[in-house]
């Protein structure tokens, strides 16, 4: 699954997401807190710094951005200080802020977050202050807002509302944009607000509403996985929709469409703060989505991204290098270090992907002994990836005599992927390395100095695309070879 992901996430390309919704300021005002007030029994906020963050269908906005989508805004701010700031920081992420319109009947929507550090560390939400209108939007501005979505919609590759239940998305505006989108041919992705009544999200692609939100809307509780079957099967139908995806916190999310009913299982994280969550979730699928994934892969790489962001404090984005790290660490984890030639080319195109320096060296590693560590240690030292040539028990044979290896390749193997300073460890049945350097085209040669007056083989090839060839330290006095002979030599003692 994540070889696959791997594959999705390099590709996503960059369409362009319109993006209606409840667009906001989420202000963090940092302070330390030492003290309680002596004029009541609340904490003092000595403040050190402030951030602004997009929020709302900002967020989705900004985590698009993130992913390498182009978002269109469609939605209203007020005139006023908060609004200049949102619009700034939409800017930054390269977003198209000209359907984001101007209105006089209420404020930027804002929630400014008291945020007390501890020791400078720790951060802990005081309180939230928010500042808003939520009544439905007066008549005019609302067929503002549907002329600039008609205006945009065209340009889209796929749609997202991101509704807080803020006025912006009343049930005639709500219903309007889906059947305008349906009648495009494109998918429109919806995150729902916290209410009980569905009915204007009606014909949409998909609704992705979270443990909380489907509860209220289905009227029983999301306990079990039959809890989740049973809501997504009674939203898909009665709402007429294509698409269930039902987010379940640590249990990952619950995937309803008409062919497939099932729980896509995410990693258990731990969760620093689960704002902004959903807004990743809706914008990773509908860039994955936009991609023409299938929905089980778009669910398992939102999965990805929600789980990173809930790791972070606030509302945050998730960018595609971070999700490449992810996907990396968690194909190390389950293939283990030891790989046919083939499969470990394709791993370390990952790797140069991700910019990192690949180091091989090669050898028997047959009796290991403290040269052997310091050696790999060295290796490691070089640069990120350490890529191990270990010989065959048959090139062995061929270079040491019929007697050797004491250690067949496959316990030698597992010793050497033991260690931490090896990354990856494959095999070669000739004599010496080249073909395999030949194929693994490592940035850096690593080999004793004890191979310098030898010759180094590989050499010319690494030094004709501009690789390094560096010669370790020994330990003197320390080799497979002497080890050996002692050891026979304590054996007829004895």
């Amino acid at each position: 699954m994540y070889k696959k992901l791997l594959k999705v996430v390099t590709n996503l390309g960059s369409p362009k997401i319109l993006v209606v919704g409840d667009f906001m300021l989420d202000v963090y005002v940092f302070g330390d807190a030492h003290r309680i007030s002596p004029e009541a029994p609340v904490p003092v906020l000595k403040v050190c710094k402030t951030e602004y963050r997009c929020g709302g269908a900002g967020s989705v906005a900004a985590d698009l951005a993130a992913l390498g989508a182009v978002p269109y805004c469609v939605g209203v701010i007020a005139d006023d200080h908060s609004g200049k700031i949102l619009k700034d920081k939409l800017i930054e992420t390269q977003a198209d802020i000209t359907g984001l319109l101007t209105t006089t009947d209420r404020p930027t929507i804002s929630k400014q977050r008291l945020i007390g550090l501890a020791q400078h560390r720790h951060p802990q939400q005081l309180m939230r202050i928010d500042e808003e209108r939520t009544e439905p939007l007066p008549r005019e501005s609302s067929s503002a807002v549907l002329q600039a979505f008609k205006e945009r919609l065209p340009q889209a590759d796929i749609v997202c509302l991101q509704d807080y239940n803020k006025g912006l998305l009343n049930p005639s505006l709500c219903q309007q944009m889906i059947q305008l989108v349906t009648q495009e041919g494109k998918k429109v992705l919806v995150d729902p607000s916290l209410t009980s009544d569905y009915s204007k999200y009606t014909g949409a692609t998909l609704i992705t509403p979270n443990r909380k939100e489907t509860s209220t809307a289905v009227g029983f509780e999301i306990k079990s996985a039959s809890d989740a079957a049973r809501a997504a099967k009674q939203l898909r139908q009665n709402l007429k929709l294509k698409t269930v995806v039902i987010t379940l916190d640590k249990d990952g999310a619950y995937l309803e469409t008409e062919t497939e009913s099932q729980i896509i299982p995410t990693r258990p994280r731990s969760v620093y703060d689960v704002s902004g969550a959903g807004d990743m979730v809706l914008a990773t699928l509908a860039v994955a989505l936009a991609a023409d994934c299938d929905y089980k892969t778009a669910v398992q790489l939102s999965n990805i991204t929600g789980g990173i962001e809930v790791e972070k404090f606030g509302t945050a984005t998730v960018t595609i290098e971070e999700i490449i790290n992810e996907l990396v660490s968690q194909i190390s984890d389950k293939s283990g270090k030891v790989h046919t030639v083939d499969s470990l080319l394709e791993e370390l195109t990952w790797h140069r992907k991700r910019k990192e320096t690949i180091v091989f060296t090669n050898g028997c590693f047959d009796v290991i002994h403290r040269g052997h560590i310091e050696f790999l240690k060295f290796c490691k030292s070089q640069g990120n990836i350490v890529v191990l040539g270990l010989n065959s028990d048959s090139s062995v044979k061929i270079i040491k005599g019929p007697e050797r290896p004491i250690n067949n390749q496959d316990d030698r193997a597992a010793v050497m992927a033991a260690l931490e300073t090896v990354d990856y460890v494959t095999f070669f049945d000739e004599p010496d390395p080249l073909n395999l350097i030949k194929k693994v085209k490592p940035d850096i040669l690593v080999k004793g100095r004890d191979w310098k007056d030898k010759g180094v083989v590989g050499r010319q090839f690494v030094e004709s695309y501009s690789g390094k060839v560096v010669l370790a330290p020994l330990v003197e006095g320390k080799s497979s070879t002497a080890t050996i002979e002692k050891m026979k030599t304590l054996g007829t003692k004895t």
